[in-house]
């Protein structure tokens, strides 16, 4: 086999792991998102870049106001699920870049001196990290649920402010009783990759 990962773990974070739409009751903890953080923090971005903002939504009161924004289709399972994170890229992230990269700390006002070139730079590597984020509740052995069905300029003005751009929220939780849909297909290697 080319891959050194052990296949259950394989499985466990791409193969057999799903978009959950429903979820128990059981709760995912503090220490579990700290876990999880902890281990995806390690993911490569440009410049060492760390735009990703996480809002972890636990309150009654902050969910009903969440849920307010979600497409209908999402808002039940947004309701129910033990735990819900709004991820952000925080488009101010250059001001810690000498800290974060300090082989290079002109990084900082070089490239990202104009609010478009990090808007468009936070966007991108905060994406990267939502990503390795959802691999990181999978290796917790939990579900996520990302959805970008969502007013997302409404979470904007109700959770965040103008220098954070929202980007998903993601359910978490252990999967509950019909969690997954099918299996959609994917593409094949030789419909993506190209050599040159």
């Amino acid at each position: 086999m080319s891959l050194v990962l052990d296949p259950a773990a394989q499985d466990l974070l791409f193969r057999e792991a799903r978009t959950a739409n429903t979820f128990t009751d059981e709760p995912v903890t503090d220490e579990q998102v700290q876990a999880i953080y902890d281990l995806v923090k390690y993911g490569p971005t440009a410049f060492n870049q760390t735009p990703l903002r996480i809002t972890l939504v636990r309150s009654a009161e902050a969910r009903e106001r969440l849920v307010q924004h979600m497409a209908e289709g999402n808002q039940a399972k947004t309701s129910t699920a033990p735990l819900v994170a709004i991820l952000s890229a925080d488009n101010e992230f250059h001001e810690e870049l000498p800290t974060l990269f300090p082989a290079f700390p002109q990084a900082k006002d070089l490239f990202f001196s104009e609010r478009p070139a990090r808007e468009g730079a936070a966007a991108l590597n905060a994406a990267l990290q939502a990503a390795y984020f959802i691999i990181g509740v999978r290796a917790a052995g939990l579900a996520a649920g990302p959805m970008t069905g969502v007013d997302l300029e409404g979470v904007r003005k109700e959770f965040l402010d103008d220098d954070h751009t929202p980007l998903m929220v993601v359910n978490i939780g252990r999967p509950g009783e019909g969690a997954w849909y099918p299996r959609s297909p994917r593409l094949a290697y030789d419909e993506v990759v190209t050599t040159v």
